[in-house]
C-alpha cells in the first residue's frame, strides 16, 4: 500500500486507563492527507490537540506518554500499534480522558474498531524514512539493543530474555506475509508477579486487572501474598498455575504472546517517528525508553535524510553543460571573482554548479591563514553565480548582461568549507521571473552534507 490512508467513518471504544484507571471514550475519526497521528482531549478546555511525535514523549513508565502544554495523553502504544499495523496513516483520535484505554491488554479491541470503520485509500502518496545505513542503539543500564538496517520492505524482529525459567527465550517476526490482525494485534502486556506491588506504591495500574494483563509467576509465593494482590486487585483471590507459571490460569493466545507483545510495542513506538519505514528492525530486549531513544535517532536521521532528498548527483567523469571557459562567456566575473567551474544541470527550474576548491585561492592568504576556511560570503557569491547561469539561459545575448543582488534572507552555514572540498550548489527558482528578477533557493553540499543554504533575490540588468 504506497498510498496513504484513513478510516471510512468515526468508530469508538470506551475502557477505563491501565494506570489512572478513570473511564474514557476514545472515538477514532477520518483525517485528511498528510494529518497523521493525532489526539484531541475533549475533556480539556480548547480541546488541544497533541501530535503523535517522538519529541512530544515526557514519560516512558510502563507506557508511553506524550505532553503538548499542560496537555498529556498516556499509554498511546497499543493504539498507534494497530493504526500502523493495518497500514493507517492518517486519524484524528478524541478521547475524553487523560489515557487511551487499556481494554483487554493488547491492540485487538481498537483492530476491530478500526476494521468496522473500514480503511479507505487517499489520493496522496506515502513518505517513507529509507534505512540506508545500519543505526544502532543500545541502552547499556538494561541491555535493550535496536539495530535498523536497510531492507526492500518493512520487517520487526524482537526478542527477549527475563532470565526466567518461566518465560524463557522468545522471539518474534513480522515481515510482508504477517497478518498483523491475527498474529500480533491480540497479543496482551504482561507484568511480574515481582513487579506488582512496586507499581501500585508508584500509584500506577490503577485500572489493572487480571482481565487485561498477563502476569507471570516465575517464583513460588505463598498464600498471604496472593491475598495482598487479590486485595489490591479487588477480587477475592487470586491463584496460580504452578505447572505454566501464569497468575489465575489465563490461557495464552500463543506460546510466544510475551515476544509477540513487545513486537507489538516496538511498533506502537516506532510510530511515533511519524512517517513509515522501509528497512529491517531488529530489537533485543525491548521496551519503551529504548523504543523511544531509537525512535529519536530514526527522527533525526529522516530529517537529514529528508533534507538530502535533493540533492544532486556529481559525476566528474560526465561531460558538463558549461566549463569554466563557458561560463566566462555569460558571467561577467574573472578570476579571483569567478567562483563556478562547471555547470552540470540546467533546466526551467534548477541549476547545479560546481566548485573545486583549491590551497591556491586567493581568499585563503587573508581569511584565517592558518585555518583555510571559504568565507560564507563567498559560498553565497557562488550561489548567486550558478543562479545567474539559470536567469541569462533565459535571455538573449547571455554575455552582455550583469546580474545584482536586491536581498539575502535566511541564511546558514552549517559546516566548514576547505580546501580540497568539491561544492556542489544547487540554486531552485522560488517564483516565475519577472521583469529579470529571480527569487531563489540556494543550497551548497560537500559530500551528503549541507554546508550553506540561503533564499536569494538578484536582477539582471542589460549592459547599454
Amino acid at each position: 500500500m504506497m498510498k496513504q490512508h484513513t478510516i471510512k467513518k468515526p468508530t469508538t471504544v470506551r475502557g477505563v486507563g491501565l494506570h489512572t484507571g478513570k473511564e474514557v471514550v476514545f472515538t477514532f475519526n477520518p483525517a485528511p492527507v498528510d494529518h497523521g497521528y493525532k489526539f484531541k482531549r475533549l475533556d480539556l478546555e480548547g480541546h488541544p490537540v497533541l501530535n503523535a511525535d517522538v519529541n512530544r514523549v515526557v514519560s516512558t513508565q510502563r507506557g508511553t506518554t506524550i505532553k503538548s502544554g499542560s496537555a498529556e495523553v498516556y499509554t498511546v502504544e497499543h493504539v498507534l500499534s494497530a493504526l500502523s499495523g493495518l497500514g493507517i496513516d492518517n486519524v484524528l483520535m478524541e478521547l475524553d480522558g487523560p489515557e487511551v484505554p487499556i481494554l483487554d491488554g493488547s491492540a485487538m479491541p481498537f483492530v476491530q474498531a478500526l476494521n468496522k470503520a473500514g480503511v479507505e485509500e487517499q489520493d496522496a502518496e506515502r513518505e517513507y524514512f529509507i534505512v540506508q545505513e545500519p543505526i544502532h542503539y543500545k541502552d547499556e543500564k538494561t541491555g535493550a539493543e535496536l539495530l535498523a538496517l536497510p531492507h526492500d520492505g518493512f520487517e520487526v524482529i524482537a526478542m527477549i530474555d527475563f532470565n526466567s525459567n518461566v518465560l524463557g527465550q522468545q522471539y518474534s517476526h513480522l515481515n510482508g506475509t504477517t497478518d498483523y490482525a491475527i498474529e500480533i494485534a491480540p497479543c496482551r502486556t504482561f507484568v511480574f508477579l515481582h513487579e506488582l506491588e512496586f507499581l501500585f506504591e508508584q500509584n500506577l495500574i490503577k485500572g489493572g486487572d487480571l482481565d487485561n494483563a498477563i502476569v507471570i509467576v516465575d517464583r513460588k509465593v505463598n498464600q498471604d501474598e496472593l491475598d495482598r494482590i487479590a486485595e489490591k486487585l479487588g477480587k477475592p483471590s487470586v491463584t496460580v498455575d504452578q505447572e505454566v507459571g501464569i497468575l489465575n490460569t489465563i490461557k495464552l493466545h500463543y506460546k510466544n504472546e510475551p515476544a509477540r507483545h513487545k513486537l507489538l510495542d516496538v511498533l506502537g513506538d516506532i510510530a511515533l517517528l511519524g512517517h513509515r519505514i522501509k528497512g529491517k528492525i531488529v530489537a533485543t530486549k525491548p521496551g519503551h525508553r529504548a523504543n523511544v531513544e531509537f525512535t529519536r535517532i530514526l527522527k533525526k536521521r529522516y530529517q537529514e535524510q529528508k533534507k538530502l532528498r535533493g540533492k544532486p548527483h556529481y559525476d566528474p567523469d560526465k561531460e558538463p553543460l558549461f566549463d569554466v571557459v563557458q561560463i566566462a562567456r555569460w558571467l561577467p566575473h574573472r578570476y579571483p571573482f569567478l567562483l563556478v567551474d562547471k555547470i552540470i544541470e540546467l533546466t526551467d527550474n534548477y541549476v547545479v554548479g560546481v566548485k573545486n576548491v583549491s590551497f591556491n585561492e586567493e581568499f585563503f592568504q587573508g581569511h584565517f591563514p592558518n585555518n583555510p576556511v571559504m568565507p560564507g560570503v563567498l559560498q553565497i557569491e557562488a550561489m548567486a553565480q550558478t543562479g545567474g547561469m539559470l536567469v541569462l539561459s533565459t535571455v538573449e545575448d547571455p554575455g552582455n548582461w550583469d546580474t545584482y543582488f536586491l536581498k539575502i534572507e535566511n541564511a546558514k552555514f552549517k559546516h566548514k568549507v576547505v580546501p580540497g572540498d568539491t561544492v556542489v550548489f544547487k540554486l531552485e527558482l522560488m517564483a516565475p521571473i519577472r521583469r529579470g528578477i529571480c527569487q531563489m533557493l540556494g543550497t551548497a553540499y560537500v559530500g551528503n552534507k549541507i554546508v550553506s543554504e540561503a533564499e536569494l533575490t538578484a536582477q539582471i540588468v542589460k549592459r547599454s
